[in-house]
């Protein structure tokens, strides 16, 4: 079985979206993928809530690690990798986890890290992207799924999804027009990655 550990740190809407996936197409009896953990950086992650709740996912673990109980971010991201590489996996899935991860963190999990970004990347890296595309003019906004490199929203790109802006737009809309695209290209683009890993094997 090849595991999937997904981190959030609040709501966990795009968690939830390849949680869903995952149950409605039956990537464990069909693919043999499953989602064995998700870990929080926050106790309070309404996330996390939602999924207990859900007990046709009992089988997900729930787990919480608290960064502010630790001294350094490199402490709290040693203390994480241990509590992920519990569950073996085979990909990390960072789902609205509001960390900066460290160069360490990232190395151990190279090519088999990922995260979705609200910008058609390479533009608009960081934060408050909505209203820098807003006031930069652009017509279209989007998301992008890539790879995790050490530096910040870099990293291959696994997939984008496109949205206009509209002329009335405040960040706020554009922020829900283009989660609404997150939910969808997210889960296709974890799926999509066993796909093209099994193919690559194949192939060799």
């Amino acid at each position: 079985m090849k595991n999937i550990v997904i981190l959030i740190s609040g709501a966990g809407s795009n968690m939830a979206a390849i949680v869903q996936a995952a149950h409605q197409q039956r990537w464990s009896e069909r693919l043999g993928i499953q989602i064995s953990a998700v870990i929080s950086n926050k106790a309070q992650a309404s996330g996390l809530a939602w999924l207990q709740s859900c007990s046709e996912f009992a089988d997900i673990q729930t787990e919480v690690l608290e960064h502010t109980q630790f001294a350094s971010r490199e402490d709290f991201d040693q203390a994480l990798l241990k509590r992920i590489d519990v569950h073996a996996p085979h990909l990390v899935v960072l789902a609205g986890f509001m960390r900066i991860l460290s160069p360490t963190f990232v190395a151990h999990y190279a090519g088999r890290l990922i995260n979705i970004h609200p910008s058609l990347l390479p533009a608009f890296t960081g934060l408050n992207t909505h209203q820098r595309a807003i006031d930069a003019g652009c017509k279209f906004a989007g998301a992008t799924v890539h790879q995790v490199t050490p530096e910040l929203d870099h990293g291959h790109i696994l997939a984008q999804a496109v949205v206009p802006v509209l002329a009335q737009d405040t960040a706020a809309d554009l922020a829900a027009r283009v989660l609404t695209q997150e939910h969808l290209i997210y889960p296709k683009a974890v799926l999509d990655f066993f796909k093209l890993e099994e193919a690559s094997r194949q192939a060799m």
